[in-house]
């Protein structure tokens, strides 16, 4: 592994830390203002608005011109948590939210194109998986980070989530440090050996991306969402921040987890096959989870639905930069994202406006009816494109 991919993993791991730790509090920082699960639907999908216009021409930038996302993203994100501290209404949370968002993209966007070309082909699953194990570790920290500081109350105050916020920015300085050393290791505005552009439309049109796409997109969706609702159902059955942020970092070490060896389970099972069965088994437990109130099981239900929602993330990265040429990486990964901002967007805005009909729980069946979607989509395998035949053989193209 390469000084430059080590630290741009790093960067994402802590980056990711703040992010987790950010988003429930922001829920917390709604409900202690007054306001309900609409709103917190609506700001969720504020963080992924901005990002789905921006997604493809920064991977345009990445695949011409070696842009520093990394340091650029961390900043972003960093500027972001501190105008949430100072966010007092739903429309300035919302704002900043999209900061964070803009900030997050640049950097999953330039830290995945880092594994994609520092990585030989056959490494692409492994070193993927440590990047969404560094996710899933920041995912396990941020929610446990802010369940001690928000403290076991059912409502925290907005001074507490102040402090919160202003501890996410601390860390986030720390993940831009990190950001800095792995952008250091490329030079900034040098072009690309391959000056061909990447296009947006034979990456959408090659067989197997959309459905790798939209595994990716239930994936990230269901993530997104269970971490923002469950501090509302948390409040509607009177369990306290502290308690919600265990089980939501159980959920992160389950797909810890299952990122741990996943190169090992895709030459078992197949990658198609693999990313079928983790969401069907994740859209099982995010739909068993509105039938109990019963702490444990909520704890048990968070650690099968977060193995299942493991392997979507980095095998779908792996299918998305096999299928495509290696000059249009970028832009697929690009693509990609914006597949998954728009899935940000559309569904924390659709659960907002069920829970506020329904009620909080029934956003879990809109997630399980998504995943099962997705599983049956991933199952019709791709055929080999002529664009990656340097690197990928058949079989790793269909599984």
């Amino acid at each position: 592994m390469t000084r430059r991919l080590l630290f741009a993993l790093l960067a994402m791991g802590i980056a990711q830390a703040g992010v987790y730790l950010i988003r429930p509090t922001t829920s917390y920082r709604l409900l202690a203002l007054g306001e309900g699960a609409r709103e917190v639907g609506l700001v969720a999908a504020a963080f992924a608005l901005l990002p789905i216009f921006l997604a493809v021409p920064l991977g345009r930038l990445s695949d011409r011109r070696g842009m520093p996302l990394l340091v650029i993203g961390c900043g972003v994100q960093t500027g972001g948590s501190l105008l949430l501290a100072l966010a007092e209404t739903t429309a300035t949370i919302a704002g900043a939210s999209a900061v964070v968002g803009i900030g997050h993209l640049a950097l999953a966007l330039g830290a995945q194109d880092v594994v994609a070309r520092e990585s030989h082909s056959d490494r692409h699953d492994q070193h993927f998986g440590l990047l969404t194990a560094g996710v899933s570790v920041g995912q396990l920290l941020g929610p446990l980070a802010a369940g001690l500081l928000l403290g076991g109350g059912a409502t925290p105050s907005v001074a507490a989530t102040t402090r919160s916020l202003l501890v996410a920015a601390a860390v986030l300085a720390a993940a831009t440090a990190c950001a800095a050393i792995a952008d250091a290791g490329q030079r900034a505005g040098v072009a690309r050996a391959e000056s061909r552009r990447g296009s947006v439309r034979a990456s959408v049109r090659t067989r197997g991306v959309p459905a790798g796409i939209f595994a990716s997109i239930a994936v990230l969706a269901a993530a997104d969402v269970f971490t923002a609702y469950m501090p509302v159902v948390g409040e509607e059955r009177g369990i306290g921040p502290s308690t919600i942020g265990v089980v939501l970092a159980l959920r992160a070490v389950a797909s810890i987890g299952a990122r741990v060896g996943i190169g090992g389970a895709v030459r078992r099972i197949g990658r198609a096959r693999l990313i079928s069965l983790g969401a069907t088994a994740a859209a099982a437990a995010l739909g068993a989870i509105t039938l109990t109130e019963n702490v444990w099981a909520l704890a048990a239900l968070s650690v099968v639905a977060g193995f299942g929602l493991g392997f979507g993330q980095p095998l779908s990265m792996t299918l998305v930069v096999q299928l495509v040429p290696g000059h249009a990486r970028g832009t697929a990964l690009a693509v990609r994202l914006t597949g998954n901002r728009i899935g940000q967007v559309a569904t924390p805005a659709a659960a907002g406006v069920v829970a506020g009909s329904a009620g909080p729980s029934s956003v879990f069946w809109l997630l399980s009816g998504l995943l099962v979607l997705s599983a049956v989509a991933i199952q019709r395998p791709p055929e080999r494109t002529s664009g990656s035949a340097d690197e990928v053989t058949p079989e790793t193209v269909v599984e």
